[in-house]
């Protein structure tokens, strides 16, 4: 796995970005958190165009008017259109192209690095927490804001893999 990126770095305008960041965790580990301090550590231009159109999660896509509704059925569509999104924006240069997913397992994240790298993108993983260790686990399950229970957040732990 490569390096961290860490959010007390902002990247340089400067410097040609093309930085692609994939998220892993557990529901509930701080990626989200994350995110939101690493692209408000950015210059003001950089951070304004992650937030308008480089950071792609599929939860986002659960929300009606402001409130989340899950909806298994709909998770394999909406996992499609945040990997459509993602792509776009590595296509019109977005500098920062974020994806904040679990990406618990390798085959969950192989299209997002892959299209990254296609389009010229340097690719960060950042794993918030370590999936295996039960004490992380029931942090997860108290403060995931989708309400998942600690026996699903058990399960999902079970589906990691280190890479």
């Amino acid at each position: 796995m490569e390096p961290v990126v860490s959010h007390k770095q902002p990247i340089e305008s400067s410097e040609p970005l093309k930085l692609a960041i994939i998220m892993r965790g557990l529901p509930g580990s701080g990626k989200s958190h994350w995110v939101d301090q690493f692209i408000s550590g950015q210059e003001a231009d950089v951070a304004d165009r992650v937030w308008r159109s480089g950071l792609f999660s599929t939860d986002s896509q659960f929300y009606l008017d402001g409130v989340y509704c899950f909806d298994s059925k709909r998770l394999s569509e909406y996992h499609q259109r945040n990997l459509t999104g993602f792509i776009q924006a590595l296509s019109v240069s977005v500098p920062i192209v974020i994806c904040d997913n679990t990406n618990l397992a390798r085959w969950e994240a192989m299209a997002y690095e892959a299209a990254a790298k296609a389009l010229g993108y340097r690719v960060r993983y950042v794993l918030i927490g370590d999936p295996q260790d039960e004490a992380h686990q029931a942090v997860c399950a108290g403060r995931n804001s989708h309400g998942v229970p600690l026996e699903q957040i058990k399960r999902m732990a079970r589906q990691f893999e280190a890479f």
